[in-house]
């Protein structure tokens, strides 16, 4: 609510040269820099990261490739599930890239602002049982081992039920907009975001947004996560 009354704010200033074609650059860049200034964001005790989620909670990601609407299931994985939930109403994936996307998979979940990706790189939780199997549609925390699962989330293209044996526990599935994640542009492949356990990732926690807009220009972003009401 807070961050649609500054968007309103900046609309009435907006001066007569400021385009139609511009306003959405605009919302982005308002958006963005109200998630950033939340607190919780730079601070992992925050009492923010203590709620827990709902049974079941729907979260929409506006994308430049459209909209994808996740569904979450807590009885599924709760702590992953609260995880996401909070994380998600901290803003901290708006103004974020889909980093890593292949024929398998679309993952997104290293923030564009080097100084909150830092804060969030090692901050951990504990596995969740598998409950449910990877197939297609399903999503759950990207990881390098037992207990490893940070703020990444990947989801799935295809069938990746082998990965239940690892421990990659799904939280949820796609609801709506499983065409758009197919659309998701997936011509660098692993060279934009490589994998957590190769080791590949430190310039986008390193640099964020700069290095992966500039190096990287076709990777689709998203825009905003919002848990709905």
């Amino acid at each position: 609510m807070r961050a649609a009354k500054t968007i309103l704010s900046m609309k009435k200033m907006l001066p007569h040269f400021v385009t139609r074609a511009s306003w959405p650059a605009l919302c982005l860049l308002s958006l963005s820099l109200y998630a950033a200034q939340h607190p919780a964001l730079r601070d992992p005790q925050h009492p923010l990261w203590r709620e827990h989620a709902p049974a079941v909670y729907r979260v929409r990601l506006d994308t430049t490739a459209g909209i994808i609407l996740l569904e979450v299931h807590r009885d599924w994985a709760p702590i992953g599930a609260d995880r996401f939930y909070n994380l998600v109403r901290a803003g901290f994936y708006d103004d974020s890239r889909f980093f890593r996307v292949t024929a398998r998979f679309a993952q997104f979940g290293i923030p564009g602002d080097p100084a909150a990706a830092a804060v969030w790189r090692e901050r951990s939780i504990p596995d969740d049982p598998v409950n449910q199997t990877n197939t297609r549609g399903r999503f759950a925390f990207a990881m390098t081992g037992p207990d490893a699962r940070t703020t990444q989330i990947y989801i799935c293209k295809t069938d990746m039920s082998s990965q239940d044996k690892d421990g990659f526990a799904p939280l949820g599935t796609v609801v709506e907009g499983m065409d758009v994640v197919d659309a998701l542009y997936a011509g660098y492949g692993e060279s934009a975001g490589g994998g957590m356990r190769a080791g590949r990732q430190g310039r986008i926690f390193a640099e964020g947004n700069a290095h992966l807009d500039r190096d990287f220009p076709k990777l689709d972003k998203l825009i905003r996560a919002v848990v709905l009401p």
